[in-house]
């Protein structure tokens, strides 16, 4: 009788994580008893409610059959080890270049954590406050990465015994996808979609957003709004945007600090150093990029050219130089005695660190050491998560606090915003409305602050799309299908 009655229920969706608000991704899809998981990544906050929510979860992680993941950032699937660690046995199904990186992102994270739990506890011990403990450990990887099942792009897959799905690029980061899900009923199959994080065509590397509707009717769309109300500047204009605040930094022999999401974003950096230097509209300084991870993501992104574009292709087809991208150029530091060394070092040179959100890691290390500095300049190239030390730093507020102790802004801070790889409004809009508003029964918009997503909500309805909702964390809805 328990079989019946959840075949006869509809398909439903209940959002967990990015919801109202732009990190920790994760939601839940349940159909004919089964259930899994659209993406588990931490959330990134005020440190204490971060603490709270990816610590725990608000379902019991051993009843999730499969976890379907979007891409390798850490707020998409950084929090796949608690979820172990909490009783998830199932697969975890992903593009093979997100597996890659997952393999070296998932086990950086956990590194991470384990310093800024001993670091933060050697504080307390001074106040007299008890330690802190790590969210997972090199160990709770260890038991996740086994769980992971490559699928290419194009390729429909079983997740369970009644949901299918395919990929395909989503143009973000290397490797990442859309996901289409096709819920089997017992004659006819309702679809959901989830664009999961979008990029923007024409960014240097990757290859365009491939529209995920091509292959089937979609029923329903999770469409991330993270930029939902803005407006980027061009593609076109990254190594205008970078060239000026670079001159001035230079002009002032301070350092330039820019933290970046070692996937994606310090690669593009890169990219773009090496072509202004090529052109001759920079002097060449000192790169630095002070992440291990990135050492290894950078082998990555050769282990995977599936994910380039047409120009990425040609460039290294007609490169007379080893290394078309420039990677050459830098230092990596893994050594923290070197790492520490760069505070001291007289500029001009450029430190690219993670996190890109500056919440954890080296990089914070390196802001406590160039905010208070007016000769330093410091780069924003991402998006920053609500309460994060590079939202204040983006809003350029006069003080910020990093560990616990209030520092003057007096560096300069530059926002360049064509380095997002994320969608603007434009972007977004254009690849909704590749779907028929006749044939979308439903919009849920995820991944944004309810500010951006009130507006997008706003231009879809002007399109001719109905029924747009902005669900808040642990609202459930049912899919209708048509």
């Amino acid at each position: 009788m328990a079989e019946a009655s959840a075949t006869r229920q509809r398909p439903h969706v209940t959002f967990y994580g990015a919801a109202q608000t732009v990190t920790g991704s994760m939601h839940v899809v349940t159909h004919r008893g089964e259930t899994i998981l659209l993406d588990c990544g931490t959330f990134h906050g005020r440190r204490e409610e971060s603490r709270k929510r990816n610590s725990s979860f608000p379902f019991d992680p051993s009843a999730i059959s499969a976890v379907v993941l979007s891409h390798a950032h850490i707020d998409h699937s950084g929090n796949l080890p608690t979820l172990v660690k909490q009783g998830f046995r199932g697969h975890i199904f992903c593009t093979p270049a997100t597996m890659s990186l997952c393999r070296v992102m998932l086990k950086d994270s956990a590194h991470i954590q384990e310093r800024d739990a001993e670091y933060v506890s050697k504080k307390h011990r001074k106040k007299g406050l008890p330690p802190v403990q790590p969210l997972y450990t090199q160990e709770d990887v260890d038991h996740t990465l086994p769980l992971f099942i490559a699928i290419p792009y194009s390729t429909p897959f079983d997740v369970t015994e009644h949901i299918r799905a395919r990929f395909e690029d989503a143009g973000h980061i290397l490797g990442s996808a859309s996901v289409s899900l096709s819920l089997q009923g017992n004659s006819t199959a309702q679809h959901l979609a989830f664009t999961g994080d979008l990029g923007r065509p024409g960014l240097p590397i990757l290859r365009d957003p491939v529209f995920i509707g091509d292959w089937e009717p979609v029923d329903a769309l999770i469409c991330e709004s993270t930029y939902g109300g803005r407006r980027h500047a061009p593609v076109t204009e990254m190594e205008a945007q970078l060239l000026e605040p670079f001159r001035r930094a230079c002009e002032r022999g301070g350092k330039i600090v820019i933290p970046a999401f070692s996937v994606g974003r310090t690669q593009e950096l890169v990219y773009c150093f090496h072509q202004l230097v090529q052109e001759g509209k920079i002097e060449e300084i000192p790169i630095f990029v002070d992440s291990p991870l990135s050492v290894n993501v950078t082998d990555v992104f050769r282990e995977h050219p599936e994910c380039f574009d047409r120009e990425t292709w040609d460039l290294i087809r007609t490169s007379k130089e080893h290394d078309a991208f420039g990677f050459e150029r830098l230092t990596y530091i893994r050594d923290v005695e070197e790492s520490k060394a760069l505070n001291d070092r007289r500029g001009p040179f450029v430190v690219i660190s993670a996190s890109g959100m500056c919440e954890a890691g080296r990089v914070v290390h390196h802001l406590a050491h160039a905010v208070p500095d007016p000769r330093a300049t410091i780069m924003i190239v991402g998006y920053q998560a609500e309460h994060t030390l590079g939202r204040k730093l983006a809003e350029r507020q006069p003080t910020v606090s990093i560990f616990g102790e209030p520092k003057d802004v007096r560096a300069e801070v530059v926002v360049l915003d064509s380095f997002s790889a994320h969608a603007d409004e434009g972007e977004l809009l254009a690849y909704v409305r590749k779907f028929s508003p006749a044939d979308l029964d439903s919009i849920f918009l995820v991944h944004g602050d309810l500010e951006q997503a009130r507006m997008l909500q706003a231009s879809l309805e002007h399109a001719g799309f109905g029924s747009i909702q902005i669900p808040k964390r642990g609202d459930r809805t049912e899919l209708n299908g048509r």
